[in-house]
């Protein structure tokens, strides 16, 4: 594999700001967007329904997903219907549980049942994979995001786990998987490798995907230079015997030179002439 162009997965942009967003939109890689509460209050964003809007105003033709935020699912049921109004290519997030642990999963069924498209997020283990399809079994088109970044934080290898969820998801042609939260551009070598349908890409991650397949001799070279190349700007100097021996050289090669005539003159003692008077 040589080229982003020929990933077998399809990369949606993970982010909140919103000039970030718009310039990655004419990216003809870039297949959708993800947003999050946390992503979105890194980027200071302050009424979530403004900046929501202003992103489906520029982008009204690849999918977003906007995450619920509150722990009660009666609430979250009304933040997603709401969100849902607000764009065709609208996903709500839904959290696979609340912050009690408490599952989601007949919050999903009655969303589903309204035709609410949804991106069930935060998964993490085979269990809730295998729970969270059958739940969204007569839904309409939905994501499932598992986190494998995060499992892979762990020590864990993700793409067992991740090619055993293709394999649950795969009877159900509505249902994509979602490669959550990469670390690194062979995250997403692994994700096309295995056939995964999505993976979530942040601006730093995207900007590294050029490297894919460069010759790594070439890229050796570029390492060297680059040291180098910070070193001269940074200015670093190191006073070592070559660099005094050369110090001393061209001091010497840059001092006037004396005739030996005008040394011996000027090491001549002159002994005064004692006149005596008779």
């Amino acid at each position: 594999m040589h080229s982003p162009s020929k990933l077998n997965v399809k990369v949606f942009a993970d982010g909140a700001d919103l000039a970030s967003i718009l310039t990655l939109a004419r990216n003809p890689l870039v297949k959708g967007f993800t947003t999050n509460p946390t992503l979105m209050r890194q980027a200071g964003i302050r009424n979530y329904e403004s900046f929501a809007r202003q992103v489906l105003e520029q982008i009204p033709d690849r999918p977003i997903s906007f995450e619920v935020f509150s722990d009660e699912f009666e609430e979250m049921e009304h933040q997603a219907r709401l969100m849902a109004s607000w764009g065709e290519n609208v996903y709500v997030k839904i959290p696979v549980t609340n912050t009690r642990g408490e599952s989601a999963n007949d919050l999903l069924r009655s969303l589903a049942s309204q035709g609410v498209k949804m991106n069930v997020t935060a998964l993490m283990t085979l269990p809730q994979v295998r729970s969270t399809v059958s739940v969204l079994a007569d839904a309409p088109h939905c994501y499932i995001s598992v986190f494998a970044g995060r499992i892979a934080d762990t020590g864990r290898d993700p793409v067992p786990l991740m090619s055993a969820a293709l394999n649950m998801m795969r009877p159900h042609k509505h249902l994509d998987l979602i490669w959550a939260s990469p670390r690194e551009v062979l995250n997403v070598v692994q994700a096309s490798q295995i056939g995964c349908h999505v993976i979530t890409v942040t601006p730093d991650l995207l900007k590294k995907l050029p490297l894919l397949g460069k010759n790594l001799a070439e890229f050796s070279l570029d390492t060297v230079r680059m040291f180098f190349n910070d070193a001269q700007t940074a200015g670093f100097t190191l006073e070592t015997a070559s660099i005094r021996n050369l110090a001393l050289a061209l001091e010497k090669s840059t001092s006037p030179a004396v005739s030996d005539a005008a040394q011996a003159e000027q090491e001549t003692v002159r002994v005064p002439v004692e006149i005596r008077r008779k």
